[in-house]
């Protein structure tokens, strides 16, 4: 691979983790019941990039796990802000340790 699609490819990643820990500062804006509609709309735009990353990053390299599939539901569990603060508990519980296993993992970057 070239130098210039590895820092293409690590700008991708660079902003693929940042929506990632956007996306869990919603989670908690939501957690609390304290979000506006511009929040509300900036996830939506959030997950968006979160997943067009997803894909062409995929596009170049091959990641074992977490999966795209377990991604996209996570990503999906979430419709919007409003979705998320209405949860229970243990359904906002799952949500927080879906997306703390999946950034764990690597987002799904890691070495293995």
């Amino acid at each position: 691979m070239s130098n210039q699609k590895w820092n293409q490819l690590v700008d991708q990643v660079e902003n693929y983790i940042e929506c990632w820990k956007q996306f869990n500062n919603f989670v908690g804006l939501a957690r609390g019941k304290k979000f506006s509609q511009e929040d509300d709309n900036q996830f939506l735009e959030t997950k968006s990039v979160l997943i067009q990353q997803l894909e062409l990053i995929l596009a170049t390299v091959e990641v074992p796990s977490p999966t795209r599939d377990e991604i996209h539901a996570l990503v999906g569990d979430a419709p919007s802000l409003r979705a998320v603060s209405e949860l229970n508990e243990g359904a906002l519980r799952n949500l927080e340790s879906q997306w703390h296993r999946i950034y764990m993992a690597g987002m799904p970057f890691s070495a293995n």
